[in-house]
């Protein structure tokens, strides 16, 4: 059984505004289309089952970077954007918040007469999945969201989250098709969340001797269940600090996109004329798409790409922001007419990104980058919950000194 890792996802209140969701939409339904052209449908599966990958995701598209909010905004993101199109991408997204978690059953027996799959087996998924996560693994969270994405070849992952009545903080709990073996034996492809020490939990191995079904319970030591995960560790301070993030990738990253031009890397010819800070975006973009998944260990460096809804760490710039939904959606219509040399492009920023990184070394302050972004906002059209980015009183060049 892989296991993908833990996190600890403070809550955040508060919605996503309109002109985020919008674009947000926009690119995950783009970043997903050039991973079902390259890796196909199970990739898909895969990644949403990665707790690490989803949290990077999440980040790239403007959201806060550490927060349990991610899942919803994510999956209510790409549920509006996919399922218009699911019969040509071959994925459907079932489920939501609340009362809309209620509506997956009914919601997967349509897909599946439309599909010829079958919808009982599909349901039965769901539901127990959900019984897992609420009954047998008595952890203090209460589920309120629960996501079932189906491919059309039958794969399915479950993304669903549990809040935790006393002290406001998150789990969320992956499960994929693949490596189900058991319903009722360590299921997950991750769990993300608290150690709380001793919990109630019928899935770990060890319970097997007591489980005559779901419902048998089995205490065991929540230390030795975490012990199969690598954890990331979500801090529930808003601001991004250089501990959040590996400094050496990030510095790569600034170093190839802002000093460096696009005529130095024949590779690059076709980005010409796309300014640095879109590059710097599009970098990222592209490494969720094609990066490894040692790559997703902070996922606080993919905020770098976007920012987030809540000033941290900069404003979204959404000038940016739909360059970058521009460029991909271009490269993605002329690679369907059999031209996909502008989407090539933008997927080898990232190997360039990784070479570069072999033999950097980081010496700047994470802090300067960051207000640098910020004192330069406005010209990004800079926008935050709390409204625009103003134009500073002593508007400063943008000057690179980091390296």
């Amino acid at each position: 059984m892989k296991r993908s890792g833990t996190a600890d996802l403070p809550l955040h209140y508060g919605k996503v505004p309109p002109w985020l969701y919008e674009r947000m939409s926009l690119l995950g339904l783009s970043i997903i289309e050039v991973i079902l052209t390259d890796y196909g449908k199970d990739e898909v599966l895969r990644r949403l089952a990665d707790p690490f990958w989803f949290q990077s995701f999440g980040a790239v598209m403007g959201m806060d970077w550490h927060s349990s909010g991610i899942t919803t905004s994510v999956m209510g993101a790409l549920k509006r954007s996919i399922n218009p199109n699911s019969q040509a991408l071959g994925l459907y997204i079932c489920g939501g918040k609340g009362k809309f978690s209620r509506d997956t059953p009914s919601e997967l027996i349509q897909i599946a007469d439309k599909t010829g799959l079958n919808g009982n087996e599909l349901v039965r998924a769901s539901k127990l999945s959900a019984k897992v996560d609420n009954t047998a693994i008595q952890d203090g969270y209460q589920l309120y969201l629960h996501n079932f994405i189906l491919a059309d070849n039958g794969n399915w992952s479950i993304v669903q989250q549990g809040m935790h009545e006393s002290d406001s903080t998150a789990r969320r709990y992956h499960w994929h098709s693949e490596n189900i073996k058991s319903f009722v034996e360590e299921p997950h492809t991750g769990i993300n969340g608290i150690s709380r020490g001793k919990i109630l939990n019928l899935t770990d191995a060890e319970a097997s001797g007591n489980r005559k079904g779901i419902l048998e319970i089995s205490h065991t030591d929540s230390a030795e269940i975490m012990s199969d995960f690598a954890r990331l560790i979500l801090p529930a301070h808003h601001d991004v600090q250089a501990s959040d993030v590996d400094l050496k990738r990030l510095g790569a990253l600034l170093y190839v996109t802002r000093e460096q031009q696009p005529q130095n890397f024949e590779d690059l010819l076709m980005l010409e004329g796309v300014g640095p800070r879109t590059m710097q975006s599009l970098a990222l973009v592209s490494e969720v798409i094609h990066g490894a998944p040692s790559r997703f260990t902070d996922p606080a460096r993919f905020s770098f790409a976007h920012g987030g809804k809540d000033g941290h760490p900069f404003p979204v710039p959404t000038k940016v922001y739909d360059e970058s939904i521009s460029l991909i959606r271009k490269g993605i219509e002329k690679s369907r007419l059999g031209n996909s040399d502008k989407l090539r492009t933008i997927n080898k920023l990232h190997d360039i990104v990784v070479k570069t990184e072999k033999d950097f070394t980081p010496d700047f302050d994470i802090q300067q980058v960051i207000e640098e972004e910020r004192r330069n906002s406005w010209r990004f059209g800079g926008k935050t919950v709390f409204g625009d980015a103003q134009k500073p009183s002593s508007p400063k060049p943008i000057q690179l000194s980091l390296f």
